[in-house]
């Protein structure tokens, strides 16, 4: 497809054949730029799509421009002063276009990219994977600090449905919602604390937790960044509703005319 739109390409080849497995290949500049509109439609028509979005944070392809996911301040070829643009949370974007299901990986840990993908395939309808990968030519060492074993112990959260939010060195920190403000905290796991740890829901209907936990991550230094699934939740797919219309036109009425239609009374003519 040509660049930004292989969502829209895909939707069409997806309701059309509904036999194939249909994954998009994208990255954060083609996906959240110009091609941000039908990256967006698509999450919330819930098309039967597996999209892979591979974040570098800069446009590597097109050797070194900041993208939409380039942190404020960031110096690039198009930024030779520094990023003045804030950049995009694609897990937020993606819940607050209703994804059915989001999730969020790191390319060089395989087990954990291997368990999120599995998972997006088995999923009805939109599966949207974020993959946190390095350019080692335009912007090597974004994610050094979720990659170090040692940063990675206490900058990495991962999510697994069902339990208890717990993260650092020996599991010492808990995410807990602040009983105030009804927002996500990060606290020392003492036994004071222990009851309080958020459990992980990846199948509640709201979406609300799982943004919140998407905002835990600090922007610049990458620090308390959730990964797994943040949501996978059922809705009615897409190309089963169109599917099931289509069949429902043509029993009550027939095979349809196109001729019928091109020359129907919702035609003109113009003169010259």
């Amino acid at each position: 497809s040509i660049h930004g739109r292989a969502p829209a390409i895909a939707t069409g080849l997806a309701t059309s054949r509904r036999d194939l497995s249909v994954w998009v290949v994208t990255g954060d500049g083609d996906a959240l730029s110009i091609g941000g509109n039908h990256l967006i439609h698509a999450l919330r028509r819930n098309v039967n799509l597996k999209i892979l979005l591979f974040n570098n944070r800069i446009y590597g392809l097109t050797k070194g421009q900041y993208s939409p996911t380039s942190e404020v301040g960031k110096v690039t070829k198009s930024t030779p002063m520094g990023s003045l643009d804030a950049p995009f949370n694609p897990v937020s974007l993606a819940l607050g276009a209703e994804a059915s299901f989001m999730a969020r990986t790191i390319d060089s840990d395989r087990k954990h990219l291997t368990e999120v993908l599995r998972a997006a395939a088995g999923h009805p309808g939109t599966a949207l994977v974020e993959i946190y990968q390095n350019c080692n030519i335009f912007n090597d060492g974004a994610f050094d600090a979720l990659k170090d074993r040692q940063q990675a112990e206490e900058a990495l959260i991962r999510l697994e449905h069902g339990q208890p939010i717990r993260f650092g060195a020996g599991l010492g920190k808990a995410v807990v919602r602040d009983p105030a403000t009804g927002d996500l905290a990060v606290v020392t796991d003492t036994d004071e604390n222990e009851s309080r740890a958020l459990v992980h829901d990846a199948h509640a209907a709201s979406p609300a937790t799982a943004f919140a936990l998407s905002r835990l991550a600090d922007p610049d230094t990458l620090h308390r960044t959730p990964i797994g699934v943040f949501r996978s939740v059922a809705r009615p797919v897409y190309d089963t509703l169109m599917a099931d219309q289509l069949d429902t036109a043509h029993e009550l009425h027939g095979k349809g005319d196109l001729g019928a239609l091109l020359a129907g009374n919702d035609t003109w003519t113009v003169a010259g």
